[in-house]
């Protein structure tokens, strides 16, 4: 398992509510550093919303040494509207985290289930208590969006500690 510190920041994209999480993973441990959403009113114009999710997201990254960014992958809708915003709000949190040297990974909401709780099906409730439980928090974490967005952080480190484990194993058996 790699011992190498990293600072992931968890995504869920949202042109409304944009989720993010900062979790520091250090090889098998986790740690919560921090997580909330950037909102924007609906009656504001696209441009001044898509900037108060850029100026949010940038704020994050001041106050952290971001290694890795990951996001959840855009899903399937039915309302083109609500997806070519979601699409938008995605491009602005990638443009505001992700730097020459950061990792960014996409993880599709069946994998972050998978990962964070062993079921591709878990239900809201479930996720959230397997974050309280995996980042030792106080409470469920809240609001939705924020939570989803400390589940694509901990999903990002356990695929890396998975990954770093088969890079092993394939380098020992060279």
């Amino acid at each position: 398992m790699s011992e190498r510190v990293r600072t992931i920041l968890g995504i869920d994209p949202g042109i409304a509510l944009l989720g993010y999480g900062v979790v520091e993973s250090r090889g098998e441990s986790l740690a919560h550093l921090e997580h909330g959403c950037v909102a924007t009113p609906s009656g504001t114009a696209l441009p001044a919303r898509l900037r108060a999710l850029y100026e949010g997201l940038s704020g994050v990254i001041r106050r952290y040494s971001i290694t890795d960014v990951a996001m959840e992958s855009l899903f399937h809708s039915r309302n083109v509207t609500t997806a070519v915003s979601v699409g938008q709000a995605r491009g602005v949190a990638m443009l505001a985290t992700v730097c020459g040297d950061t990792a960014y990974a996409e993880y599709t909401p069946t994998a972050v289930k998978q990962l964070v709780t062993g079921y591709g099906r878990a239900s809201k409730r479930q996720m959230q208590e397997m974050i309280r439980l995996l980042l030792r928090l106080d409470s469920l974490p809240t609001p939705d969006d924020a939570a989803d967005a400390l589940a694509v952080a901990i999903c990002h480190a356990r695929r890396a500690d998975l990954d770093a484990i088969v890079s092993n194993a394939a380098a020992r058996a060279q």
